[in-house]
């Protein structure tokens, strides 16, 4: 990013394309990277003959790469290179969409989507690191909001192009290419906007071993079932249309409102934040997930998937970025250990869901219960964060 002199307009401009290359970075690696995978899988599976248990297999290797680089982004060796980690990651994810639109092997599929977590966490968490700390520094909260909210632009994007290629019979490999495209046109944007550097107090350090308290540890925990509890509806909510009967262009509509809810969720839960706390606020997204989960199934076509829709994006955003804020103010002097170790748990939670709920869904003929085990997850992670608030 260029240098800018040092007047307010220069330096409120500066943060703001801050900002924006963060959202960018978010909707390029979670957005698309990660969240892709939702709106074409039924097409997936249709082309390529995939049950359940397989696509929530190829679902969960893409969160163990997730993991896998929340545990290497743990160890401080990006320390002064965030810059240099996320746009190499970011280029990654583009070829790994690319190469998503030329496999057909199940086994290909989820090596490809294994790599492509990988990527995804290291954007994620050095992206972060880079435009939260800028954020910081101007003593601009938005910037989280904007940050975060990439990943809901991201979702309707992609929910949009999907669409379109719907109408047009484009196959799910165009979609691949097509969202490959995008990806590359992103990281242009966030190579020339990115700033150089996470902004310090002095020079980069490693930080310290990380002090595990109870509050801390019983975060960590409610942080992993959430993982679990979220990622279920967010990797099949279009295949449990599908499976009800939805035509293709409600899949997409499902997924769009999905991201329109997401992309504002950090910044319209902000005054309950200020009213109740980040603690309260990140239980109470974990009840309200746990309802729309529940009516994506339990619901009739179109209430069921739209309001699970509504009700997802308004808070798996918000739940994941206010989490790791709660993390940071209990981290002491390790807040990016705090963040990539509660990745890390987060990552374990979203290996198990899709997993199971594959394969409940085998077993009984529907998502409903794999989808109701999600919404107890929630609920158990309410109960914890209330839990460990209380004492």
């Amino acid at each position: 990013m260029p240098p800018l002199s040092d007047s307010g307009a220069d330096r409120d401009r500066q943060i703001l394309l801050t900002a924006l290359a963060g959202a960018i970075a978010m909707a390029v690696a979670m957005g698309l990277g990660r969240f892709f995978y939702t709106p074409v899988l039924p097409e997936m599976m249709d082309g390529l003959g995939l049950g359940p248990s397989e696509a929530g297999w190829i679902a969960s290797a893409n969160y163990a790469g997730y993991l896998l680089g929340a545990i290497l982004a743990a160890w401080g060796w990006a320390e002064g290179i965030e810059r240099k980690v996320a746009l190499s990651a970011l280029v990654a994810t583009a070829l790994l969409l690319l190469a998503m639109g030329l496999a057909s092997d199940a086994l290909v599929l989820a090596g490809i989507r294994f790599l492509a977590g990988l990527a995804s966490a290291f954007v994620m968490i050095f992206t972060s690191a880079i435009v939260l700390s800028h954020g910081l520094a101007a003593a601009k909260p938005w910037v989280q909001s904007g940050h975060f909210g990439g990943v809901g632009v991201g979702i309707s994007v992609s929910a949009l192009m999907f669409a379109i290629l719907v109408l047009f019979d484009g196959g799910w490999r165009l979609a691949w290419f097509l969202a490959a495209g995008l990806a590359f046109a992103g990281l242009a944007m966030v190579f020339r906007y990115l700033p150089g550097d996470v902004m310090r107090s002095g020079p980069a350090k490693k930080e310290p071993p990380l002090a595990w308290t109870r509050p801390l540890i019983a975060l960590t925990v409610a942080y992993g079932i959430f993982g679990f509890g979220y990622i279920v509806t967010a990797t099949f909510l279009v295949a449990i249309v599908r499976d009800g009967g939805g035509s293709s262009l409600f899949e997409a509509g499902v997924w769009l409102v999905t991201g329109l809810a997401a992309a504002p969720s950090v910044a319209y839960w902000m005054p309950a934040v200020r009213r109740i706390g980040l603690t309260n606020v990140f239980a109470l997204g974990c009840l309200v997930e746990a309802l729309g989960v529940g009516a994506s199934v339990l619901l009739p076509l179109p209430f069921g998937p739209l309001i699970g829709g509504v009700l997802l994006g308004a808070t798996f955003i918000m739940v994941t970025a206010f989490g790791l804020q709660v993390g940071r103010n209990l981290a002491g002097e390790s807040p990016r250990r705090a963040l990539a170790l509660m990745t890390a748990a987060f990552g374990v939670g979203q290996i198990l869901g899709p997993v199971v709920a594959g394969y409940l869904a085998d077993w009984t003929g529907s998502y409903t219960w794999a989808s109701l085990a999600a919404a107890a997850g929630l609920v158990a992670s309410s109960a914890i964060v209330l839990g460990f608030r209380k004492s």
